[in-house]
Order: C-alpha cells, then sequence, then structure tokens
C-alpha cells in the first residue's frame, strides 16, 4: 500500500492521457492532428512552459460534454488512489472551455459528478480549485467568477495559472478581492518561470493561502524566511520542473535544501499525462534520486494534509494524518 497522501496542485486537463484523448476526440467527432498515441507522446519534448501549453489548449479541444468532463476526472481518481492520494484538491481552467463554447455547467457539473461521487467509488475526498488564466485580461477572470457564482457550493477555491512571465500577480488583484469576499480560499502559480518577486506579490497583493510552485523563493533568502515564518505551503512538482526545464535534472532540484530550511514543502503531480508520473511516480522519483529517506517522505505526506484546505473537515484531516502516522514503509 503507498504512503498516504493528499494532491493540492493538480491540473484536471493535464490528465487527459493519449489513449482517453483519442476516444473522447472519436465520441465528438473531434479531428485530432496526430496519427496515434506514440505520436502525441513524441510531442511531449517541451522546451519551456509554452511549448507544453501549446500541446494542453490543442488536445483539451476534446472536451465538450458532462460525461467527457465526469470520465476525464474518473480516471485520473482511479490513478491517484491506486497512488496514495487521499484527498485531492482539483483545478479546472474554465476559460480555456468557455473560450470553445463549453459553458460553466457542462465543465462543473461533468466534474462533480465525479467528483461528488469520489470517497464512494475511489475513497479520495475532494476540493475544486477554479484556477484563472494569468495571460488572459483581468476583466475575463472577473467574468468567470461572476460564471461560476451558481456552483460556488462546489468550488472551494481559486487559483492563478497557465504562462507566468509578463503576467505579474498584481494584474489579479480585483479579482482576488472578490473572491476573498466570496469566502473562496486563495493560491497562486508563482515562482515557478516567474522571479521569487512574483510570490511575494501573490502573498501581498492577493492575499494567497498557499503558493503553487513556489520554487524560485530560494533565491531570495528573506523570502524564504518569510515563507518559513509564516508557514506558507509550497505546491511543489518535481518532474514537472524537470521537463519544463526549470531544474536540469531531478538530481540537482532543491527540494532537500527547501526542506533543510523549514519550507512547508509539499510534492505533487501538476500534468501528470504529460510531465511522466502522477502523485506516487513524483514520491518514489524523488526518494530515488534526491535520496529522501522514510522521515523525509513522512513529513512530505504530512505537509500535504496540513496545507489542504481543509478547516471545515479538521476530523477528516486529524484521520488522514493518523494514517501517516501509522504508514510503515517496505524495503
Amino acid at each position: 500500500m503507498p504512503l498516504p497522501k493528499a494532491e493540492l496542485h493538480l491540473h484536471i486537463e493535464g490528465t487527459l492521457e493519449p489513449e482517453l484523448a483519442f476516444e473522447l476526440a472519436a465520441r465528438n467527432g473531434v479531428e485530432l492532428p496526430y496519427a496515434d498515441t506514440d505520436e502525441v507522446r513524441e510531442a511531449y519534448r517541451f522546451e519551456d512552459l509554452q511549448s507544453f501549453l501549446d500541446l494542453y489548449y490543442e488536445l483539451m479541444a476534446v472536451l465538450r460534454t458532462e460525461r467527457d468532463f465526469e470520465d476525464l476526472a474518473n480516471a485520473y481518481l482511479a490513478r491517484a488512489a491506486a497512488q496514495g492520494v487521499r484527498h485531492a484538491e482539483i483545478f479546472f481552467d474554465p476559460q480555456a472551455h468557455l473560450s470553445r463554447g463549453v459553458g460553466m455547467g457542462t465543465v462543473v457539473e461533468g466534474l462533480w459528478r465525479a467528483l461528488g461521487a469520489s470517497e464512494a467509488n475511489h475513497g479520495v475526498s475532494t476540493r475544486l480549485i477554479l484556477c484563472f488564466l494569468r495571460d488572459e485580461s483581468a476583466e475575463s477572470a472577473m467574468e468567470t467568477l461572476e460564471a461560476a457564482r451558481p456552483y460556488l457550493d462546489r468550488i472551494t477555491g481559486i487559483g492563478l495559472d497557465s504562462a507566468e512571465v509578463g503576467h505579474p500577480p498584481v494584474k489579479f488583484r480585483e479579482v482576488y478581492a472578490a473572491a476573498a469576499a466570496l469566502g473562496l480560499r486563495r493560491g497562486a502559480h508563482a515562482g515557478e518561470e516567474g522571479p521569487p518577486e512574483y510570490i511575494t506579490e501573490a502573498l501581498d497583493v492577493l492575499g494567497v493561502e498557499r503558493v503553487d510552485h513556489g520554487l524560485r523563493c530560494v533565491e531570495d533568502p528573506a523570502l524564504v524566511q518569510r515563507l518559513v515564518r509564516e508557514r506558507i505551503p509550497l505546491t511543489l512538482c518535481p518532474l514537472s520542473n524537470v521537463r519544463l526545464r526549470a531544474v536540469d535534472a531531478l538530481a540537482a532540484h532543491p527540494l532537500p535544501a527547501m526542506l533543510d530550511a523549514g519550507l512547508v514543502c509539499t510534492v505533487n503531480s501538476d500534468d501528470p499525462a504529460y510531465f511522466g508520473g502522477y502523485a506516487g511516480d513524483n514520491f518514489d522519483a524523488v526518494r530515488r534520486e534526491l535520496g529522501l529517506g522514510e522521515e523525509r517522505l513522512r513529513e512530505l505526506a504530512r505537509n500535504s494534509f496540513l496545507a489542504s484546505f481543509l478547516e471545515d473537515d479538521e476530523e477528516r484531516r486529524a484521520r488522514y494524518l493518523a494514517e501517516v502516522a501509522a504508514y510503515e514503509f517496505r524495503s
């Protein structure tokens, strides 16, 4: 049995495996510009974040109906459960669907068919996080938040993703203030390709409670001290960092030094269909390549539940933490 863990940085659209993409394309009459699944996987040689995003949005065209989103979420949840995920806080990108004529209701209702039954079907509790595309306008983000109002009983928080460089967090000050007024939890991608200053801005301007990625905080010792002092969680994605060339090789990843510094790090899969593995695969990779021992792995698992948006269910959080404490590693 794998180490129990929560996954806090997971884009549901990034779990679209090539096999399912072709299945949905056939179902919906969508023609993909690839001959087969092998050709799709050949396109996974990314130069940077933007080269990944180009493919990500291209394949997303197969997602059209509630059933498609339900199938997508169920496929992820089954894989996640098999790798020890007990709780998943799942990002989705409504603007990428709205721009294709797929309504907010279709996306949320479809995802919720799977998420609402996830505990019964997969043994995984869930939360749903609406992400804004930072390379779209602030006005578009606000319109998206308004479109989501009828579904806020199923949406726990907001996030900020897509192309980071040139799109600082301050751009989204107003929509984050509006989301906070609605009682939504707040995270944002910062410090993946963007500079450490974006992390500081996300904290000070957007009021984020969690930083997605945050890898480049290590370039600013004062920021590291602040993150440690304020216990701000970082949702790191090691295999993603390698595939998108944020680090040259997994063996060079700063995760051990970040843990030594006292940062609240978690390990997640980001877009696992594209980046070489799901949550458990990321744990296995950092254990193998970074030499993390059992207590470090247990710390990462414990951090994942402590950093989760489970304040409305502390009994559940305590139960998950007890599972981590009781876990026995096998060689």
